[in-house]
């Protein structure tokens, strides 16, 4: 059947192509077609706006909300400083007490001394973590690697008075 008929239009093309449908064919047709308008928003020129309108817009944000953590960073490494200053000055001192103290009783570095070393070593990644990256938590876990060695150095310094004392006491008993 498709061969008799593409054999039929074939033959009769001529007797085809000599005709022009009428004006109410087109137009009939033309009614049944989906009205296909470009939109002013589908319009690439329209989207470009809009692209540049949203960075800009992203950029005035993302730079509205950075200003003040900035501010805020600055504001606690200065806020550490102060503390880093007074807790390090009261170390030291008792540092400098534990270490007499050793020296006078003939004692070697023992495991408080090799403790705060290794404390020691964690505040410093921790202050390098300030400098790079300013938090609240970062500032907390150093004030609070800061207490523990004076917590440490506190404790030692009892041991050794406590020892002390006790030499005291079995001399004049």
């Amino acid at each position: 059947m498709k061969d008799s008929l593409k054999e039929f239009m074939d033959a009769n093309r001529d007797g085809f192509d000599n005709k022009q449908p009428n004006q109410t064919a087109w137009t009939k047709i033309e009614a049944g077609l989906s009205s296909h308008r470009t939109r002013w928003w589908n319009t690439v020129s329209v989207w470009r706006a809009t692209a540049i309108i949203l960075f800009g817009l992203s950029s005035y944000l993302l730079i509205t909300r950075t200003a003040p953590i900035n501010k805020t960073n600055r504001q606690l490494a200065s806020e550490f400083k102060d503390l880093d200053v007074f807790y390090s000055n009261q170390i030291t001192e008792k540092a400098e007490l534990v270490s007499q103290f050793q020296i006078e009783q003939g004692e070697t570095d023992d495991e408080v001394t090799q403790n705060i070393q290794k404390l020691e070593a964690m505040y410093q990644v921790l202050k390098t973590e300030m400098r790079q990256r300013p938090s609240q938590d970062v500032k907390d876990a150093l004030v609070l690697n800061l207490l523990v060695r004076i917590d440490l150095l506190n404790q030692q310094l009892n041991k050794l008075d406590r020892r002390e004392e006790d030499k005291e006491s079995s001399k004049s008993v």
